[in-house]
C-alpha cells in the first residue's frame, strides 16, 4: 500500500514537471470567462460574487490540468494563496470587533458629534482628505484609517447631506496617500523590498508623484465642497443628527481615547491584529463603563455588531452595524479571492502576458505605462494587493534592468499600479473591504478616487518625458 502511495507521489511529481506556460491566445479566453463570470453574476443574475469567484475556481483548475499541473499542486497553490493574504482576513475581523464595540462605547458617536461641531460643510470633503491621509500616514494602514477615522467622516458626510459615494472618494483618497508614504506602512516596505530598494530611497521617489497629486486633489475636493454645500446641502440635519446622539449616547472627550490609543499604537509600530483587538476590548470596557450596558451584552457587540432603536433613521441606520459576523461574507471572499490569486500566479498566466510585451517595453514610458497596466492586472485577475504587489516588480524587473532605470522608479510604478489601483476593483481584497467598512459599493465611489487617477496619470507623463526618470549611470540625477 505504501509502495502503491509512494509511486502515486512520483507519478504526480513527473506531471508536474512537464507542466507548461499557457499561450497567450488560452490565458485571453481564459480572463475573457472569468470577467464574463463576475459581471454576470453581479449585473445579470444577482448572484453572489463569492459564488461567482468558486466557480472560477473550477474553471481555473480545469486550465491548470490541461496545462499539466497536478490536483496537489493546485492545491497547494491555493491554500499558499489563502496563506499569503491570512493576515488581511484576521484584520478584517478585527475592525469587525472594533466597528461593533466603538459605536457601543460611544466611540464613533462621539467622533461624528465633535466633528459635526468643528469642520465647516463647505471644506468637509478637503478636511476629510487631510485627516485621513494625517491618520494613514502616521499609522501606516490605509485599512485601520478607513476602518476609524474613515467611518466617522462617512457618518458626518452624511448627516451634513453630502453624497456618501463623493466622500468615500476623499477618505480612500487620503487613506492611500498617507499608506503610499508611510515607512510603517507593510505595501509600502512590501514594494520596496519587491523591487531591492531601500523604503527611505523608494518613499523619496514616490514624494515626485505623491505632492504634486496630492495638491491637485486637495483643490478638486474643496472645489467640491463649496460647489455642493452651496447648492444642495441640508444643513439643518446637522442639529438634529447632534441631538440624537446625545440623547442616545454618552459624549465626552474621554470617550475618545480608545481611538487615541489604538492610532497611538500603531504610530509606534504595533501590530495591526493585536492593537485593534485591544481597541476592541476598550469599546467593549467603555460601553459597560460610561454607556451603562449590561456586560454580557457589550461584549456581544463585538461579535454580532450595535443595535439601537432611537427613532431617527440616519442614527439608525449609521450605528446599527459592526460586529465580527458583518464581516462573515466579506471574509469569504477574500479566501476564495486569494485562492483564485494563488493558483493564476502558479499557472504563470500573468508571466504569459509580460513576455508577450516585453518587445513594446522599449523605453521608460511604455516601460512606466506597462508596469501600471500589470498591477492593475494583478488586482483585476489575482483579487488582492499584496499579489499584485509581489508578482509586478517580479515579471517586470529585467526591463529596468535592461534599461539601466534605477530600481526606486521600479518600486513607485509598482505603487502606482497596484496599491492606487486596488480599491478599484470589487473583488480584490481591498475592493471588498472599503466597501464593507465605508457602506458604499465599490462601483459608487470608484469615480471619486481622484487622488488614485491624478497619481497615475502623473507618473505616466513622468515616464514619457523623462521627468524625475533616474538612470543608474547618473542616480540622483533627474534626466
Amino acid at each position: 500500500m505504501n509502495k502503491c502511495s509512494d509511486n502515486n507521489k512520483n507519478r504526480r511529481k513527473h506531471m508536474s514537471s512537464q507542466a507548461r506556460l499557457p499561450k497567450l491566445t488560452e490565458v485571453a479566453l481564459f480572463f475573457v470567462i472569468f470577467l464574463a463570470i463576475i459581471f454576470s453574476f453581479i449585473m445579470f443574475f444577482e448572484l453572489p460574487i463569492q459564488l461567482a469567484l468558486f466557480i472560477s475556481w473550477f474553471i481555473i483548475i480545469g486550465f491548470g490540468l490541461k496545462l499539466g499541473h497536478t490536483y496537489d499542486d493546485l492545491q497547494g497553490a491555493i491554500t499558499n494563496g489563502i496563506y499569503n493574504g491570512l493576515e488581511a482576513v484576521l484584520i478584517l475581523i478585527s475592525v469587525g470587533a472594533l466597528i461593533g464595540s466603538w459605536i457601543a462605547g460611544g466611540v464613533v458617536p462621539s467622533l461624528i458629534y465633535y466633528g459635526l461641531e468643528v469642520i465647516h460643510p463647505s471644506i468637509f470633503l478637503l478636511a476629510t482628505l487631510i485627516i485621513c491621509a494625517i491618520t494613514s500616514l502616521a499609522t501606516g494602514t490605509s485599512w485601520g484609517t478607513a476602518g476609524t477615522a474613515g467611518i466617522a467622516m462617512m457618518g458626518i458626510g452624511n448627516a451634513l447631506g453630502i453624497p456618501l459615494p463623493m466622500v468615500a472618494g476623499a477618505v480612500l483618497s487620503g487613506s492611500y496617500f498617507g499608506d503610499k508614504l508611510s515607512p510603517l506602512s507593510d505595501s509600502t516596505v512590501l514594494a520596496a523590498s519587491m523591487a531591492k530598494v531601500n523604503v527611505i530611497s523608494h518613499i523619496r521617489s514616490m514624494m515626485y508623484v505623491s505632492v504634486p497629486t496630492f495638491i491637485i486633489t486637495a483643490v478638486l475636493f474643496t472645489l467640491a465642497g463649496f460647489m455642493y454645500v452651496d447648492g444642495n446641502a441640508d444643513l439643518s440635519q446637522t442639529e438634529n443628527v447632534m441631538n440624537a446622539l446625545k440623547a442616545n449616547f454618552n459624549i465626552a472627550w474621554y470617550i475618545l481615547v480608545p481611538a487615541f490609543v489604538v492610532i497611538g499604537l500603531l504610530v509606534m509600530k504595533k501590530p495591526s491584529i493585536p492593537t485593534i483587538s485591544l481597541g476592541a476590548l476598550f469599546g467593549i470596557i467603555w460601553a459597560i463603563i460610561f454607556q451603562g450596558m449590561a456586560p454580557v451584552t457589550a461584549i456581544n457587540t463585538a461579535y454580532a455588531g450595535f443595535s439601537v432603536d432611537s427613532g431617527v433613521d440616519f442614527i439608525d441606520n449609521l450605528l446599527n452595524r459592526g460586529g465580527i459576523t458583518s464581516m462573515l461574507d466579506i471574509v469569504l471572499l477574500i479566501v476564495l479571492g486569494l485562492g483564485f490569486g494563488g493558483m493564476l500566479n502558479h499557472i504563470g498566466a500573468l508571466q504569459v502576458i509580460v513576455n508577450r510585451f516585453e518587445k513594446f517595453m522599449t523605453n521608460a514610458g511604455r516601460l512606466t505605462a506597462s508596469t501600471v497596466f500589470v498591477g492593475f492586472l494583478g488586482n483585476l485577475i489575482g483579487c488582492a494587493m499584496y499579489v499584485s504587489l509581489i508578482l509586478t516588480p517580479k515579471v517586470v524587473e529585467n526591463r529596468y534592468d535592461d534599461l539601466d532605470i534605477d530600481r526606486t522608479v521600479l518600486s513607485r510604478n509598482t505603487e502606482s499600479g497596484s496599491t492606487l489601483t486596488s480599491g478599484m476593483v470589487p473583488w480584490s481584497d481591498n475592493g471588498i473591504y472599503m466597501s464593507a467598512v465605508l457602506g458604499v459599493s465599490t462601483l459608487s465611489y470608484l469615480p471619486f478616487m481622484w487622488l488614485s487617477f491624478i497619481s497615475i496619470i502623473i507618473t505616466v507623463i513622468y515616464g514619457y518625458t523623462g521627468k524625475f526618470i533616474w538612470y543608474n549611470s547618473e542616480k540622483g540625477e533627474a534626466k
